[in-house]
């Protein structure tokens, strides 16, 4: 695996520092991103306790039910989505930082 890594690299010394480097915060503006994402996307998710609207019962209609799960639905997909990029993202940038790459 190394060696298809060299062959898409460019000559080594000041260019592989240049590309390291490049890639080192490319990914992490990235992470930061995504796990931005991540957070906005839990925070914005009902909690799945219904807490004190279990004592007064509750005046959804069937409707009102389907649209907040089909929304509910989609943003624990999304969550999901941008979880598994951060880690995929994470162990990309795992990966770049080994030195046996660069020298």
């Amino acid at each position: 695996m190394l060696n298809f890594i060299n062959l898409l690299l460019p000559a080594k010394g000041e260019a592989y520092y240049n590309l390291h480097k490049g890639l080192s915060v490319a990914l992490i503006i990235l992470m930061a991103i995504v796990a931005l994402a991540t957070i906005i996307l839990v925070l914005l998710q009902p909690s799945n306790s219904s807490g004190i609207d279990a004592l007064g019962g509750s005046s959804e209609t069937f409707f009102g039910k389907n649209k907040g799960k089909s929304i509910e639905a989609k943003m624990k997909k999304w969550t999901v989505i941008c979880l598994i990029a951060l880690i995929v993202l994470s162990i990309v940038f795992y990966v770049l930082q080994i030195n046996s790459l660069w020298t």
